[in-house]
């Protein structure tokens, strides 16, 4: 885990960034897939996909499409930890390479800021089995911050 490579955030930050994703009500597409932050940090968030049939594909493993979900968000509370509220964000860019399958498992995501510039910020993520640590998944994002007003 890449966790221990980076800061953790003052005061309540951690809290209210993890709540924000792990809201009771399906406000938003992630809520609706189930993804769950589990830990926040400055620069850096890890994420869990609770398994489930429905997110498989016809062959038994995981749709691609929930990894992709899965990817792009993860790298969402990395962005905004640097902010005490929640910037304007929007992906410019994403590359997925998938890497292997994942069959009736939880997965987690870890995401992590590579570059950071004044409204650009590169991220990078990873995806495991929650089961066998496989890799699954890698990505690459370009995402555009607006700070809050």
């Amino acid at each position: 885990m890449r966790a221990d490579l980076h800061e953790m955030l003052p005061g309540n930050q951690e809290t209210h960034w993890k709540e924000f994703f792990n809201q009771d009500s399906a406000q938003f597409f992630p809520q609706f897939v189930g993804l769950i932050a589990e830990e926040v940090r400055l620069d850096y968030a890890r994420m869990r996909l609770p398994y489930r049939p429905l997110l498989d594909q016809p062959a038994g493993v995981v749709h691609g499409g929930a990894i992709a979900t899965l990817i792009d968000t993860v790298v969402v509370p990395a962005v905004a930890s640097r902010y005490d509220a929640v910037p304007t964000m929007f992906t410019v860019d994403m590359q997925i390479r998938y890497l292997g399958a994942a069959r009736e498992q939880d997965l987690i995501a870890e995401g992590w800021i590579t570059k950071r510039g004044k409204s650009t910020v590169f991220c990078q993520a990873e995806v495991r089995t929650a089961g066998d640590d496989e890799v699954v998944a890698e990505g690459w994002h370009v995402y555009r911050v607006m700070p809050p007003r």
